[in-house]
């Protein structure tokens, strides 16, 4: 059977989900996106997914056609029709299509564009949460607002191929001589300490979901966290490394630019807080 997609409040099988050419967010990628995490059927997260695409949304003076109500129904819609026990669920809205390509935003007369769709994926026992990934340091050369959770992520698609290109699994990326985040995904070292450090939230990086709630488990189990900037030097030298997202939830990091990690093993406070991470949230 074909997937099921939601488009503009019909739910249609994939081959039929069509937009237009003069979709903005096709022609100039005016368009903000979330991706939420399913295990066992159940979203993992939504309310802070939903907040921040209601900043996304503010931020670009984008209106938010949705009810949080109605999207919590899309969503669970999309689960059943599709049976997904676990994956993830994708949505993009976008500014609408005008009947032309004039760069100035469309009248509010023009509908947005809502698309969702499911993704079957493994996401509590994918063997890089066991194994650990390899990461590469690459230039950040995205634009100056990374805190806005938009479809232009070809610089991202850029930093990821070119890791894969060498034969590592992803990238980090540097600004001015700091690491930001990954290519889609928030950074953390543990130094020698156990201090769990990550970048703090600026127009640099994007306000993980996922990185929240690290913060928030991290203060809960009594373990000391910093939110500032570290470098490339001192990230190499560290007791661990992991990245975050909905997509991977917690990936420790075993190597970067080649250089091991913990010797090469999964470090043990990235593997616990993963575990907590899943016990928590499959209990709400």
């Amino acid at each position: 059977m074909s997937d099921i997609v939601y488009l503009d409040s019909h739910f249609v099988p994939k081959e039929q989900a069509k937009i237009s050419v003069f979709d903005r967010g096709f022609l100039f990628a005016d368009a903000v996106y979330e991706v939420t995490a399913v295990i066992d059927g159940q979203l993992i997260d939504f309310n802070g997914h939903f907040q921040r695409l209601q900043r996304s949304c503010k931020e670009l003076g984008l209106s938010l056609p949705i009810t949080k109500e109605l999207l919590v129904d899309v969503h669970h819609e999309l689960i059943e029709k599709n049976n997904l026990h676990e994956g993830l669920i994708y949505l993009q809205i976008t500014r609408g299509a005008d009947s032309s390509r004039f760069f100035d935003f469309p009248s509010s007369s023009v509908p947005s564009t809502i698309v969702a769709f499911v993704q079957h994926s493994t996401v509590v026992n994918h063997p890089n949460a066991k194994k650990g990934i390899s990461v590469i340091s690459v230039e950040d050369i995205r634009w100056q607002r990374c805190d806005i959770k938009t479809v232009a992520l070809l610089a991202a698609c850029l930093a990821k191929h070119h890791a894969h290109q060498q034969g590592a699994d992803d990238a980090i990326l540097i600004k001015d001589g700091y690491i930001t985040e990954g290519s889609s995904s928030n950074f953390f070292i543990v130094n020698r300490d156990n201090e769990i450090i990550t970048r703090p939230l600026s127009q640099d990086i994007l306000p993980g979901i996922t990185r929240q709630a690290i913060i928030q488990l991290a203060q809960e189990e009594g373990l000391k966290i910093t939110e500032r900037r570290f470098t490339l030097d001192e990230a190499k030298k560290a007791k661990e490394a992991f990245i975050s997202s909905a997509t991977t939830l917690i990936w420790p990091v075993i190597s970067i630019d080649n250089e091991d990690i913990n010797q090469g093993a999964v470090g043990h406070l990235s593997q616990r807080l993963r575990d907590i991470y899943l016990d928590k949230a499959l209990k709400k």
